[in-house]
């Protein structure tokens, strides 16, 4: 199978893909009444849920790039990488800092779902909230979206999970580099119309976060993580079947510390200010420490019965987020040191359905009501200060609690209507109202037209109007008046709350499948935006905060092109963006006068913009001779850098001009060897991560909301088993 596989037209063809029943003499006869249900009935039920399923939930016009359970596992690192590692070899996805990735240059436009219900956002930065082991098959939905899809429309990530279809207990472990450790276990059973599936692990290592100095080894980087989730389904009858699914994620970081750099802080009489008998502060020691979780679950009912299929579900969500600083040394580094407490809970109702009118039109229709709080604790120690700089003196500690609610409701109808043979036309609208920190509302038309015509061709063309709220797990409030007079003062005192995006998103391309196993494909977007939402940490806690450009701009264009034949299996992706905003309009105070000033005026790039990306991978398995069982696979992804701040003009009034400047260019690959021994059923796999030890720097810690410098992994060798029982 391909390794990325990439659908324009994704309704029953993607259903096809991955839900084909086990062949049964009597596969379409239901049992009788007063007859137990046979092991076989019972898969052929639960496979044409599932398709009914994805049914309801195509993604026509839309582009979607797919990963499949055995696609991921050919990836070097499998499914021990983080999930962001796995969407990086997806088209248009560019890597940013702290495990960060951005689809076609938008910063968080991204939704999850698990088989088909969505999955609120965590607080957290970075951490793998979802294990790849979960993962049957995921797809990324890009582009103009259907009605359905909204509030998060840059991407939707829909991961249908693993069932219990098949009994098996997977137990694995893996480690090497960075004394990383990671023992995992993947459970799956069944009894009756009852089936289940869990998987948990704990990791350990000491590159945690990111390296802040580019070095083979990270200073102060350590983490311990554990996860866990479950997927429970009870077929209650032919036609309905209860899931319930949930999942959890501890997980404890030290923030890496750079070094050889002094933090002093010095009065207005020109001496070193004293804490504890200490005036100057070396960065190595620091001592800052940041602990997230993250909780959720669902339950489903699912009902298919003729032309109807229609999915609810009830969800919720708890996320925290504690930083503790090290006070004494970010007091003499910063002028302030801020512990930070974040707990945000939501919950929500969410309806999607499919009703078939004969042979020409299938109708959608669904809604979603979510409701969210948020409370944050802070212990802000900062110095006084008076006009001719800082007062010496013990620090002043400034308390400030924040309790605030949002409610979402959004609903949408649409059509598929088969106009002709071979051309589709998916069109109509959705509503979303937000009440946060702003009350705002949208009515946002769709329309989706697709050509298939026979020869493996699919062409598509797309407008869709979208409403995306800030994420409000992120928004601040800010203490302006009662930090005045101290060193936690901002140089801006103006503080609008962040506004909701609003877009114009068009999208055309084609895909091509043609013989020898090649399949191409080409898709290009323009967007225009109004109250353009992007993030930027501007503290010590790694919490971002959004933020918004008045308008924005966004187009690009991507290349994907695949290969499959035999045991060989190849893609390559490449990726154009250009991605700018000006006029920030809120959340002023985090930005300085001359910063302010400069974008006011002109047109800057995004600082996650990332003008060409790209990733390639290759896969080959041996199914006879000397070799059968073995296999080697190598990725790689390419970016031509990030933004960062750049030196005003000759003879200019700025201080630099923001965002400015590209990164460096890199590119780094990954190999895997592997094995699977047939007498013991064990597979042993040798991954060695960035090849060729390439240097690359992610982020330098300047461009606009960027806090903190990172660079990517060095050289690692890992070594992995794992055996099925």
């Amino acid at each position: 199978m391909n390794i990325v596989q990439r659908h324009l037209l994704a309704g029953s063809a993607l259903a096809t893909l991955a839900l084909v029943a086990i062949p049964s003499a009597h596969a379409d006869e239901a049992p009788a009444a007063d007859a137990p249900a046979t092991p076989s009935q019972i898969v052929v039920t639960a496979r044409r849920l599932d398709t009914a399923r994805e049914s309801i939930k195509p993604s026509l016009g839309a582009s979607t790039y797919t990963l499949g359970e055995q696609a991921i596992q050919n990836l070097p690192g499998g499914d021990n990488q983080p999930i962001q590692d796995i969407i990086l070899q997806m088209p248009g996805v560019s890597q940013d800092q702290f495990g960060q990735f951005h689809v076609r240059d938008e910063h968080n436009g991204v939704q999850y779902r698990l088989n088909g219900v969505i999955i609120p956002e965590s607080i957290a930065v970075f951490g793998q909230i979802l294990s790849p082991r979960l993962i049957q098959r995921i797809d990324l939905v890009t582009g103009t979206l259907p009605a359905q899809y909204g509030l998060r429309t840059a991407g939707i990530l829909d991961i249908t999970t693993k069932s219990g279809l098949k009994d098996a207990t997977t137990v694995s472990l893996y480690g090497g580099s960075h004394e990383t450790i990671e023992p995992s276990v993947q459970v799956s059973g069944s009894s009756g119309t009852t089936t289940w599936f869990v998987s948990g692990d704990f990791k350990h290592s000491n590159l945690g976060i990111d390296n802040v100095n580019g070095d083979r080894s990270a200073v102060h980087d350590r983490t311990n993580q554990v996860n866990g989730f479950g997927y429970l389904d009870h077929i209650l009858g032919e036609s309905d079947r209860l899931a319930l699914t949930g999942g959890y994620a501890n997980q404890h970081f030290q923030i890496p510390n750079p070094v050889g750099l002094t933090g002093m802080q010095i009065d207005a009489s020109g001496n070193p200010v004293a804490i504890d008998g200490m005036t100057q502060f070396p960065s190595a020691p620091l001592n800052e420490t940041q602990l997230q979780t993250f909780g959720f679950g669902a339950l489903s009912w699912l009902h298919s019965a003729g032309p109807f299929s229609s999915q609810v579900s009830v969800f919720s969500r708890v996320a925290t987020l504690d930083y503790r600083p090290d006070m004494v040394g970010e007091l003499l580094f910063n002028g302030l040191a801020q512990a930070a407490t974040k707990r945000d809970l939501s919950f929500g109702v969410q309806l999607d359905s499919a009703y078939k009118l004969g042979s020409f039109h299938t109708v959608r229709f669904g809604g979603l009501f979510e409701d969210d709080r948020s409370r944050s604790y802070t212990q802000t120690a900062a110095f006084q200060v008076d006009p001719d700089g800082l007062i010496d003196g013990p620090p002043e500690v400034l308390p400030f609690n924040t309790d605030v609610g949002q409610r979402t409701a959004s609903v949408y109808l649409q059509d598929e209507w088969h106009l002709v043979p071979h051309v589709v036309l998916n069109y109509g609208a959705r509503f979303d109202e937000n009440d946060g920190v702003r009350n705002e509302r949208q009515l946002s038309p769709r329309v989706n037209l697709v050509w298939t015509p026979p020869g493996g061709f699919t062409w598509h063309a797309g407008f869709a109007r979208y409403f995306s709220p800030a994420p409000f797990e992120l928004v601040a409030s800010a203490n302006l008046a009662q930090v005045a007079g101290t060193t936690a003062a901002p140089p801006v005192g103006r503080d609008d709350p962040a506004y909701a995006q609003r877009e114009s998103y068009w999208d055309a391309g084609f895909e091509q499948k043609l013989a020898g196993g090649w399949t191409i494909g080409l898709d290009g977007y323009y967007r225009r935006l109004t109250h353009l939402v992007d993030e930027g940490q501007f503290g010590a806690p790694i919490i971002l905060t959004p933020f918004n450009y008045a308008r924005g701009r966004i187009f690009g264009s991507e290349l994907s092109v695949q290969y499959a034949r035999g045991g060989l299996t190849a893609y390559g992706n490449l990726a154009y963006a250009k991605a700018q905003g000006t006029q920030i309009d809120s959340n002023q105070y985090n930005f300085s006068p001359s910063d302010l000033a400069y974008i006011a005026t002109h047109w800057i790039y995004l600082d996650h913009n990332q003008t060409w990306t790209g990733s390639a991978g290759a896969s080959y398995h041996w199914a006879t001779g000397p070799l059968d069982g073995s296999r080697v696979s190598v990725d790689m992804v390419m970016g031509s850098g990030l933004r960062e701040a750049a030196p005003p003009p000759a003879g200019s009034a700025y201080t630099d001009t923001p965002n400015g400047a590209a990164l460096p260019y890199y590119a780094t690959f990954n190999l895997s060897i592997g094995h699977k021994f047939a007498a013991s059923g064990i597979d042993v796999h040798i991954d060695v991560q960035n090849l060729f030890d390439k240097i690359y720097e992610i982020r330098n810690g300047t461009g606009v909301g960027v806090g903190a410098p990172s660079f990517g992994p060095r050289r690692g060798f890992f070594i992995g088993f794992s055996k099925t029982l």
